[in-house]
């Protein structure tokens, strides 16, 4: 008897590969082990190739498993996607809108594209997830988000990517730093600090940035401290753990013990992007994008 795939294959296949535990993805699935391996076995004899390797200590992914599960996460969340987006517009919305975002967009970027959606379609549903620029390229790419506010200079040929924002840099320094603005000449005047720097986990982009800030100053910053939240770096800095160089848009919202310098003179500039995804089906996403670039063009 020929078998064809069932979307439950799918189902057990992405449990036990999530699990790598016979066992465990049955305990999971609420059936029996044995009724578990049957079903992956017979998903491999219809693919006719094996999606894992095992043998008494452990399970492993084969190569074509491991597309496989990309393959599958992806589809299946898909189907649960298009679910709630039918849901919505049988509803009379027309939809939901996935928005990924990091924190220094949500100063100004992000707000203001919330007003405008809420003015412009309010049969529009949104949500929010604020995310590294890497997990965020990664949700689009799963269909998890929609779209994304990243500091990137490159991402993946499926993803579309356009600037949307330029903001100065700024130095924070403690209130009582004796530089403030008005003795403030060149950046050099800063060689022998210690530096708070994002990650460049965080952003690559801005990390190297930042270093070609102090190198075009002649010389190459201390970095004492690392992190991925802005609030950390200020209190870091307030503490006289060191100085910073931070978007300037990132001043407003704290208050805190801290000053900002503008760098208004370097020729570096803190390019904040919206990425997404060219193949996204989503009916939501063109109303998103037109308000977005309308926005980055005033």
């Amino acid at each position: 008897m020929g078998y064809q795939l069932e979307l439950r294959h799918f189902h057990y296949f992405l449990a036990v590969a999530d699990e790598l535990h016979y066992r465990k993805a049955a305990e999971k699935l609420c059936i029996s082990q044995p009724g578990l391996s049957r079903q992956i076995k017979q998903m491999e004899e219809i693919l006719a190739t094996p999606l894992f390797v095992r043998n008494k200590k452990k399970v492993t992914l084969t190569p074509a498993g491991e597309y496989l599960k990309a393959e599958v996460e992806f589809i299946v969340n898909h189907l649960e996607v298009t679910k709630k987006q039918l849901k919505l517009i049988s509803d009379g919305d027309y939809g939901e809108i996935r928005i990924g975002f990091l924190g220094s967009a949500m100063q100004t970027v992000v707000p203001d594209l919330l007003i405008k959606l809420r003015d412009s379609f309010p049969q529009i549903k949104t949500t929010l997830e604020e995310l590294s620029n890497t997990a965020q390229v990664n949700a689009i790419l799963k269909d998890t988000l929609d779209i994304g506010f990243v500091r990137l200079a490159r991402v993946p040929d499926s993803l579309g990517i356009e600037t949307v924002m330029q903001d100065t840099f700024s130095l924070v320094l403690p209130k009582e730093h004796p530089i403030n603005s008005d003795n403030f000449k060149k950046m050099n005047q800063f060689a022998d600090e210690e530096f708070i720097l994002f990650s460049q986990d965080y952003s690559a982009l801005y990390f190297d940035t930042v270093m070609s800030i102090c190198e075009d100053a002649g010389f190459t910053p201390s970095v004492s401290h690392k992190s991925v939240h802005a609030q950390t770096i200020f209190k870091l800095v307030e503490n006289k753990l060191g100085i910073a160089i931070v978007p300037t848009s990132l001043q407003y919202g704290f208050d805190m013990g801290v000053k900002f310098i503008e760098l208004k003179k370097i020729k570096q500039r803190a390019e904040l992007s919206v990425i997404w995804k060219k193949d996204n089906r989503n009916p939501t996403l063109k109303h998103c994008l037109n308000l977005v670039f309308r926005e980055s063009l005033k």
